[in-house]
């Protein structure tokens, strides 16, 4: 058998490595377990006991998602955590839309070569972003495959699994004309529109990571690794508090003009005032120096609106009030008005 695994490890696949390095998750996922959670990490499967008490009519809500190739960013700067941590809080968004807690979370690391310091910092991001969240790290897998992934490279999935009561799902349906849409911003572009930031700042503008833009303290480097911030902190604080939320999206992949409709119904558009918050100097100088028209930048880039609310007009002062309290910034950006389901960004 130890001839065998030489061989193996000599054609690229350290198992023995793998052994070594994954003997340390143990500790590392403890402060993610939830009560629900039997067993121990490790297993072919993660078990979770379906408890849900107080729930009328539990429904499972899941998601799957990337960082895409915000990863070259954490390839050159040599820094794993946060990347793990965009990945969590990016999935808790997308089901926190519909109302939902979060239940547990896998994720899927595929490297041509496992590197220990590498591995523990993506667990250790993984990790503290599900305890954040009260999400139990449940499993994972591990891939190493060489001639697949170039060196020094690898590829960071999750899978996310929620819970929410049938009788309280957010979807949308409610939202008439009159009511108002609520945008919280984003620290940065999250997780979504590098392909085109990067080529416009380092092959078009040859711009080096160390170097600053206009209106920033932080690097470049730094700026596009700022961490996708966790809005559930404050979707759980406006339920708590009693505001009637009849839609929200995350604003993701598709920026505002792909994923606000994924909420409105087929009789109303949502008219956003693109004056009605900041838009951060790092969005400004991607569409000048880029060159993107107004529609494309939009589309893109979150432009610095993270996620939004669509609440009644009576509900808003009583969402921003909340938003405050957690430190969020939060602004009144658009109305609901008489439409077919699409998006408007004046």
């Amino acid at each position: 058998m130890s001839s065998v695994q030489k061989a193996y490890a000599r054609a690229g696949v350290d198992v023995d490595l793998g052994n070594r390095v994954k003997a340390t998750i143990q500790q590392k996922v403890a402060k993610t377990m939830r009560p629900e959670v039997l067993g121990k990490i490790g297993g072919f499967g993660g078990l979770f006991r379906a408890n849900f008490k107080g729930m009328k009519d539990p429904v499972l809500v899941s998601s799957v998602d990337g960082v895409g190739t915000k990863l070259k960013l954490a390839f050159a700067l040599k820094k794993h955590d946060t990347v793990g941590q965009d990945l969590v809080n990016h999935c808790v968004n997308d089901i926190a839309v519909l109302g939902a807690e979060p239940l547990y979370f896998l994720d899927y690391i595929g490297t041509g070569k496992l590197e220990p310091k590498v591995f523990n910092e993506l667990l250790s991001g993984l990790a503290t972003a599900c305890a954040q969240s009260g999400c139990a790290l449940l499993g994972g897998e591990t891939a190493q495959m060489p001639g697949i992934y170039q060196v020094g490279e690898y590829d960071l999935v999750g899978c996310i699994v929620g819970i929410v009561d049938k009788p309280k799902i957010v979807d949308g349906k409610k939202i008439k004309k009159g009511d108002v849409v609520i945008g919280v911003e984003s620290s940065g572009l999250h997780t979504n529109g590098y392909s085109l930031a990067r080529r416009i700042l380092f092959d078009d503008l040859q711009m080096a990571m160390s170097d600053k833009i206009p209106g920033h303290k932080q690097s470049v480097g730094q700026m596009l690794l700022n961490v996708h911030i966790n809005y559930l902190p404050l979707v759980r604080l406006m339920m708590k508090k009693g505001v009637i939320i009849k839609g929200m999206a995350h604003i993701t992949g598709g920026g505002l003009m792909d994923n606000l409709p994924r909420v409105l119904p087929k009789s109303v558009d949502a008219v956003i005032d693109s004056k009605s918050w900041p838009v951060p100097p790092l969005f400004q100088f991607l569409c000048e120096r880029g060159k993107l028209n107004f529609e494309e930048s939009y589309q893109v880039f979150n432009m610095g609106i993270g996620y939004t609310f669509v609440v009644s007009p009576s509900e808003v002062n009583k969402a921003l009030g909340i938003a405050k309290t957690l430190k969020m910034r939060a602004h009144v950006i658009g109305q609901i008005a008489k439409g077919s389901g699409i998006v408007k960004v004046q």
